[in-house]
């Protein structure tokens, strides 16, 4: 299947079996979306069961009583819609920025599944409306704040749900508009919640679930990228390919992270005629010297820690990323509102509402990123520092050092942000009371997903300076013919978004320009054109 056909193929809502990629391929391929017909008919089902509990008199949560703090007081089961519709009206308070529109599909996408695992007992047109609103391009304008995290994310998914019943905003061109309006337009009626159902699309983990998938999903990707810029500066600084001897890692050490990162340096350098190994380390650098005092053999021998020790550091990120991509899967796949239906059981009045796995998911998440994008300016200062560069001019300076600063101002941002995302603390063990104490201990999950994120995109521009900088050292050094096969598709890419910097000139857009396109993967997309695949 092409790139382009995996994009566009249908992704089907089970409840059971969506991935992180059916998640992106919806919200930033818009990828046509179903409700399994078995889904859609075991949900009437379970609805019929459920409504016959309720009418049976059983005392339900949010059915027969008032919500949190007010679950002692009864109300009658003729209020169902009046008391599912004020539901959605009282919590949509979010309040701050907009979700961006992929963001905001995602989370719907994760709504829909949690709702089609079937134990929430809604009726099938809630599952075949937000179908319907991902198929059209109608996407709710949601706030990123006021969801604890704790009863799912309440004011996040609120402004789902108000959409649902024809209220609330939706986003067209990046600005809400009034959902009636584009129902109107749409032919399309609002839903009236019944039992439950208010409840169902708004008590639940699917914000933070959401937002958290794209945001591993891509961490993944600019892992990868930070994988092949860390190559480039191998080469730029012909470095010795023995840190990366599969033995080293598969016997001595084997996570499983630090063996694929191992594995994908040692595929990134394959054919380089620029790096070397020990073996015939001798002969290559025979009288060699940098400078005026170090000969080649002795920094062959033991590089600094940022460029000898990559799989060991990438490697404790790709193993962070892959549990982190494990539990968004299973929650993903997770029923997680409450009350929760079964067949023939008792009403399951729970808590999986609580986002506590997904928080600290996203926190180490956070971590995670944040260490890349360390190990990524400590590269950036070793290229750009004489003293540290191995033979290199101060800052990258092409010609007339002191009348040109070359890269000095760029390195400011990416300490700076490295700074920056070190101010970005942990959210999952920020806990405060709310709902009358109700909600006494809550997980801050959306916060943790909204701070990975923050830290995501920041890497983009950190990364962004060690790419150009590696670019300018190949440059500097007159080496560019002896890259290997993936250096050089990277050295292109670069090239294709800046030029070698010969002389002092305005760096701000070159900088976001290339920082755009690792966002994009656009590096990742370069390598494996040149036929150069990653684990």
């Amino acid at each position: 299947m092409t790139a382009l056909e995996t994009a566009t193929a249908s992704v089907s809502f089970d409840g059971e079996n969506l991935t992180l990629a059916d998640v992106r391929r919806v919200a930033e391929d818009s990828a046509p979306c179903s409700v399994a017909p078995e889904v859609l008919a075991k949900a009437a089902v379970r609805r019929r069961q459920f409504e016959e509990v309720v009418h049976s008199g059983a005392a339900i949560y949010g059915v027969t009583t008032g919500y949190g703090e007010m679950i002692y007081m009864q109300v009658e089961p003729s209020k169902e819609v009046e008391l599912q519709t004020n539901l959605i009206r009282s919590h949509s308070a979010g309040v701050g920025p907009l979700f961006a529109e992929d963001e905001a599909r995602a989370i719907v996408a994760a709504r829909l599944n949690a709702l089609s695992r079937g134990y929430s007992a809604v009726r099938p047109e809630i599952l075949e409306r937000l179908a319907l609103y991902l198929n059209l391009g109608i996407t709710p304008a949601i706030p990123e704040i006021g969801s604890l995290g704790a009863s799912g994310d309440l004011a996040t998914l609120s402004h789902i749900a108000a959409t649902v019943i024809g209220e609330g905003y939706v986003l067209r061109n990046g600005n809400r508009i009034p959902t009636e309006v584009v129902l109107r337009e749409q032919g399309i009626e609002p839903l009236e919640p019944r039992f439950k159902e208010g409840l169902a699309m708004i008590n639940g983990t699917s914000g933070m679930t959401g937002l958290g998938s794209l945001v591993v999903s891509r961490g993944l990707d600019q892992l990868h990228q930070a994988e092949i810029v860390a190559a480039l500066v191998l080469e730029a600084l012909r470095c010795s390919t023995s840190p990366f001897l599969a033995e080293g890692h598969e016997l001595a050490r084997p996570h499983q992270g630090q063996i694929d990162s191992a594995a994908n340096l040692r595929t990134l350098l394959a054919d380089s005629r620029l790096v070397v190994d020990h073996s015939s380390l001798r002969d290559q650098v025979e009288g060699e010297r940098i400078g005026d005092e170090v000969t080649r053999t002795n920094v062959y021998l033991q590089k600094a820690y940022s460029l000898r020790a990559i799989p060991q550091v990438l490697g404790a990120v790709r193993d962070t990323l892959t549990s982190a991509a494990s539990s968004l899967t299973t929650e993903l796949n997770s029923a997680t509102d409450n009350p929760l239906f079964f067949e023939g059981q008792e009403v399951f009045h729970g808590g999986n509402y609580h986002g506590q796995p997904i928080a600290f998911a996203m926190d180490f998440t956070t971590i995670a990123l944040t260490q890349l994008g360390v190990l990524s300016e400590r590269r950036s200062n070793r290229l750009l520092n004489r003293h540290l560069s191995y033979g290199l001019p101060e800052f990258l300076v092409a010609g007339d050092p002191g009348l040109n600063s070359g890269f000095a101002g760029a390195q400011y941002p990416a300490t700076a942000l490295i700074a920056e995302n070190r101010t970005i603390g942990p959210a999952s063990i920020q806990s405060v009371p709310s709902n009358g104490d109700n909600q006494d201990i809550v997980s801050m999950g959306l916060i943790a997903a909204r701070n990975a994120r923050r830290v995501l995109n920041n890497n983009t521009k950190i990364l962004a300076l060690e790419l150009l900088a590696a670019a300018q050292a190949v440059d500097l050094s007159g080496r560019r013919e002896g890259l290997s096969t993936a250096g050089a598709a990277t050295y292109e890419k670069v090239r294709s978004l800046a030029p070698t910097l010969d002389r002092d000139r305005y760096m701000s857009d070159e900088l976001e320009l290339v920082a755009s396109a690792v966002e994009r993967g656009e590096f990742l997309e370069a390598v494996k054109s040149a036929g150069v695949e990653l684990r």
